[in-house]
């Protein structure tokens, strides 16, 4: 009887180290899926809700970034986040797999549309933006927070205005971020089996909501390579209400929203 009850532990023992260590492999496996873990959700400064109209009433919130959906172009119309100057973070996280965004009702538009497109997929809250944690680095990689660019924009120009985003960050202690393609143009031209529609410029909007000086700036870039000074690509917020129907800043008091959407000056932001 002894016997025959440590045979049957030694089976079980075999039968679950062998399930341990096929789970093991199977985990660590390549996979296109990345774990996004749950965290605490990002909360406006002085209860200011820095959220632009949606036009696709889709608006979706993680935890360090929300968005407006467009299931006719697959992609954000605008991504809108806090940027903190303790944000910014220089660390070192592996870069995980685009996965679809779980909380689009309609599906995001899979990874695999531009393999092969010629055209990069260009983040819209950079994870530059997100290094203060794994947890936040990863959220930036669904591909709702994705839109087709070219390499030379990409790399260039567009990497140029993100960097002056965090030295401004930096510099001013705290910046709201409103960013997306134009995607309002007729026929343009689209990537993948979903039709991802390729902007041919691309925004960044950024308020600095703290007193006493208030202010805000905006940028409209062509889509492709330039050399230009950022300062050559300042609109008026109104130029960009115009061109994507967006109201961007529907909270801020009416005299100080007129104001400041209506002002393309930069002498307030040091270039």
């Amino acid at each position: 009887m002894r016997n025959y009850k440590k045979i049957i532990s030694t089976i079980a023992l075999i039968v679950l180290l062998t399930g341990y260590l096929f789970k093991d492999k199977f985990n660590n496996e390549p996979s296109d899926v990345a774990i996004i873990e749950e965290v605490s959700g990002q909360q406006p400064i002085s209860g200011f809700d820095f959220l632009p109209t949606s036009t696709t009433n889709s608006i979706v919130r993680h935890n360090f970034y929300s968005l407006s959906y467009s299931e006719k172009h697959e992609q954000a119309e605008w991504v809108a986040y806090s940027l903190d100057k303790k944000d910014i973070a220089h660390t070192k996280f592996k870069r995980p797999y685009f996965i679809d965004d779980p909380k689009v009702k309609t599906k995001s538009a899979s990874w695999r549309n531009y393999k092969k497109s010629g055209y990069d997929r260009g983040h819209l809250c950079p994870a530059g933006d997100r290094k203060f944690s794994k947890k936040a680095f990863n959220e930036t990689f669904f591909t709702s927070n994705i839109s087709p660019q070219k390499h030379n924009f990409n790399a260039g120009v567009w990497n140029r205005l993100e960097q002056k985003t965090r030295y401004w960050a930096k510099k001013y202690k705290h910046l709201y971020v409103i960013t997306g393609g134009i995607l309002t143009d007729n026929n343009l031209k689209y990537i993948g089996k979903e039709k991802v529609s390729v902007p041919n410029a691309f925004y960044k909007v950024l308020l600095d909501y703290r007193k006493p000086e208030i202010k805000a700036i905006a940028f409209l870039i062509p889509h492709k390579e330039s050399k230009d000074p950022l300062y050559k690509f300042v609109v008026s917020i109104d130029e960009l209400e115009k061109k994507t129907g967006i109201d961007f800043f529907p909270s801020l008091p009416n005299e100080l929203e007129n104001k400041l959407e209506s002002s393309h000056s930069y002498k307030n932001w040091s270039f």
